[in-house]
């Protein structure tokens, strides 16, 4: 990567000291070294966002590039995903969107993975010190939240152990609006924790679509939730098959059509279904832009970390907002331990009784720290002795937290223990 003169803006970051450099920082040519050669990333999704990600992370002296999406490329994709051409079509996205980046920043290793984000294991995601997320799905970004928070471990005093943090950049855009925001588990909010910062997805009533559409989109919905399911009953519909969306948008156009409504397009249909809002390159190249900043500030320190969450809007001129939101204590994706009162003397079958009526679980297991105290499956019979011990005995004390796994979780959940029947200690420290 050691073209002349290539990284002299870079070296002018790494190799001198300022006034809002981050905590330790110290200039030195070997921060550029670990940032070319040690340091990975990992750029989830390769779409319109993505795309820009993938090109600043590599401009920006990132060596070491891991990409992963699902999807495949398709000819909407071709007017603001620029890594893209007309002969990639129906090809993966990651790969192509690799060897563009690698053909165009000589040096720069990037490695595609044309997959779920499920199907990595938890240990694939622990390789890497800095994860940033280019997504337009609600649901996988509270997945990479859960992965993230759920390699934080914490000390018997409730603190985060720093080696166990991974990172998240989380970039969105929405039309002319988009946001930016660091996510440092133990830290800082996670997802979960600002989850109302996201809109809940406009829903019609069934009666409005049924017998009074009024517009494209009523039509579009009727086709979705009521037709298919009337016409192909025995078919789960999948937005991601062509024949299926041809179908909807088919139906969606005969229903427009008898009702006089006009506007019915194959390309709203596909929007209507999956929720998709017109992409704006800019708001894309902003968005990114701002994302790849804040990783070369979390791997090199090189100035202050955003605090922590940035808005755009570029709907009138050029609007951005930055906010420190708070982390939520009660979160049960990031926090050290929910509270949860039991009795000391109760043994562990009557503990796990009372969290599976509490929590609405299944048959959930539970260890405490590196300790399995129960768990179903071919473990059972290892630890199926403990459920007859009192759970005083099986853990430090009053404060302890707990960890519990249960397949309606949809990450591990921690408890910290409050023992009920601890005598109360007056100001001499006696009962």
């Amino acid at each position: 990567m050691d073209v002349p003169g290539r990284w002299k803006g870079l070296d002018f970051l790494l190799n001198r000291s300022g006034n809002i450099t981050g905590p330790d920082f110290e200039p030195d040519p070997a921060v550029r070294e670990f940032l070319h050669d040690s340091c990975r990333v990992l750029c989830v999704g390769a779409g319109g966002l993505g795309c820009e990600l993938l090109k600043d992370l590599a401009l920006t002296g990132f060596g070491n590039i891991d990409v992963i999406d699902m999807d495949t490329i398709d000819v909407s994709n071709l007017n603001r995903q620029f890594l893209f051409r007309m002969k990639d079509v129906g090809k993966p996205k990651a790969e192509v969107a690799a060897e563009r980046v690698k053909a165009r920043v000589k040096g720069v290793q990037v490695t595609p993975h044309f997959c779920r984000i499920e199907e990595k294991p938890i240990e694939f995601y622990e390789e890497f010190h800095v994860i940033i997320l280019g997504l337009d799905s609600l649901e996988a970004r509270r997945y990479m939240n859960q992965v993230a928070c759920s390699l934080l471990a914490y000390d018997s005093d409730g603190k985060p152990d720093l080696a166990t943090i991974k990172p998240l950049v989380d970039g969105g855009t929405e039309g002319f609006k988009g946001h930016a925001r660091v996510i440092i588990p133990g830290f800082t909010p996670c997802f979960e924790c600002t989850l109302w910062l996201f809109p809940p997805q406009v829903k019609f009533p069934l009666c409005t679509l049924a017998e009074t559409p009024r517009s494209p989109a009523h039509c579009i919905e009727y086709a979705h939730l009521i037709q298919w399911g009337r016409d192909r009953p025995d078919e789960e519909f999948d937005a991601d098959i062509e024949e299926h969306m041809k179908w909807m948008y088919k139906h969606a156009l005969a229903r427009a059509q008898e009702f006089g409504i006009q506007g019915v397009t194959y390309q709203l249909t596909q929007g209507v279904v999956k929720n998709i809002i017109p992409a704006i390159p800019s708001t894309n190249a902003i968005v990114a832009a701002a994302c790849t900043l804040e990783a070369l500030k979390m791997v090199t320190m090189c100035s202050t970390q955003m605090q922590n969450y940035m808005m755009y809007v570029g709907t009138d001129g050029i609007y951005t907002h930055t906010a420190a939101y708070e982390q939520d204590p009660l979160c049960a994706i990031c926090s050290p331990g929910l509270p949860f009162e039991v009795q000391s003397s109760m043994t562990l079958q009557q503990v796990i009784d009372a969290i599976s009526s509490a929590r609405q679980l299944d048959k959930p297991s539970v260890s405490y720290g590196a300790e399995n105290l129960y768990m179903h499956g071919p473990l059972e019979k290892l630890t199926c002795h403990n459920l007859t011990k009192v759970i005083g005995d099986l853990v430090d004390g009053d404060g302890s937290i707990i960890q519990i796994n249960d397949k309606k979780l949809s990450a591990t959940l921690q408890l910290k223990l409050k023992f009920t029947d601890t005598p109360m200690l007056d100001a001499n420290g006696t009962s």
